[in-house]
């Protein structure tokens, strides 16, 4: 390692750089400089190479040697560190543009009103990881920053993984926000049960959910997609309540009523983390079916496809005796199989919901 680093035509000197100097102008070998010093070569010998950052008791000792004053040493090293730091904060900044180009700042300042500072990358940046209460975005890199990939996870980009954590992270400092009680499973899972009589409710479900989960000690968040993320919802504890996020990302109502049950399973089953498209594993396996019957009680669904009959009126009729939104019953049969995704009659059940709005 040198004492001394260039960046951009600057240049930090360690203070090593400095004391080899002294050690070459007083024709002295390392080692009998370093008994006048009184420590040993080996320490001597890191301090010049700047491997080492020096002490203020090495500070003290070499005022004395030289004839300098301890603070002059100090000052030194304390000047080597604040560059080392810019040149490192400079070699970051990079690094969190890059990142930020991941996210999508339009993201941030459409929907969280962050300034638009249009061609200002630093101010941007700035501005992301203020909101994002992080020292860098580079943090969003790593995987299970804000909360588990669960080992079925993979294939990820890069991206992908960074605009899963920024999604869960703006959850997370928003739930923060909310004074939530302990959680309680009990509640919760009464709640739970509550949400099944709010499916026909297309209004004012989201402020009725909000405030039964708050209850129970689980903060609900529903986020404006993130382009890239691929991720449904995620389930996170906060100190001694639980965050439960779901994303808009093609919200109709069959898909928004599925995804909520699915990390509602989760929860209840006490397995913490983030949902993506198309995950395996025994964990989604039991969130799946957890959401496929609560939402329509098994031996009901199997009577039912039984009969074969599945035209409007026949779901309407079905989903009636069950008091379920007829697109969860629609949703249920086109993913197993008995109706097809492309019937545009029936796909006039499904409701697109708007709630993003509600973030703002």
């Amino acid at each position: 390692m040198s004492n001394y680093v260039e960046h951009n035509g600057r240049i930090a000197f360690h203070p090593g750089y400095y004391i080899q100097e002294i050690v070459e102008d007083s024709r002295l070998t390392q080692e009998d400089f370093a008994k006048r010093l009184g420590t040993t070569a080996k320490n001597l010998s890191l301090l010049i190479r700047g491997m080492q950052s020096l002490s203020p008791d090495m500070a003290f000792r070499l005022a004395r040697i030289n004839g300098t004053s301890m603070e002059y040493w100090l000052n030194l090293q304390n000047r080597y560190d604040e560059l080392i730091m810019e040149f490192r904060a400079d070699k970051e900044l990079q690094e969190e543009e890059r990142i930020l180009d991941f996210i999508s700042y339009k993201y941030l300042h459409d929907n969280f009103g962050l300034p638009a500072f249009p061609y200002r990358k630093r101010e941007q940046v700035e501005a992301a990881r203020n909101f994002l209460k992080v020292s860098s975005l580079t943090v969003f890199s790593a995987k299970d920053m804000a909360v588990s990939f669960r080992s079925a996870s993979t294939g990820l980009t890069d991206k992908s993984i960074v605009n899963a954590n920024v999604m869960v992270q703006i959850a997370v400092n928003r739930a923060l926000s909310v004074d939530a009680p302990v959680f309680d499973h009990k509640k919760f899972c009464s709640a739970a049960e509550y949400a099944l009589t709010l499916t026909c409710c297309h209004d004012d479900f989201y402020d009725l959910l909000r405030e039964a989960f708050l209850e129970a000690g689980v903060v609900f968040e529903i986020l404006p997609n993130l382009p890239g993320s691929r991720i449904n919802g995620a389930a996170k504890k906060i100190g001694r309540s639980v965050m439960l996020m779901v994303n808009d990302r093609c919200l109709y109502s069959d898909v928004f009523w599925f995804t909520l049950f699915h990390e509602i399973g989760h929860i209840i089953n006490r397995d913490f983390g983030i949902s993506f498209d198309c995950e395996t594993g025994s964990e989604e396996e039991a969130a799946d079916a957890f959401a496929c019957d609560s939402l329509i009680p098994p031996e009901k669904y199997h009577a039912f496809v039984k009969r074969g009959l599945f035209s409007k009126s026949d779901i309407l009729s079905f989903a009636s005796s069950i008091n379920r939104d007829p697109s969860i019953v629609l949703g249920r049969l086109q993913h197993d199989k008995y109706v097809g995704f492309d019937n545009a009659m029936l796909n006039r059940l499904k409701r697109k919901y708007k709630v993003a709005c509600s973030v703002k």
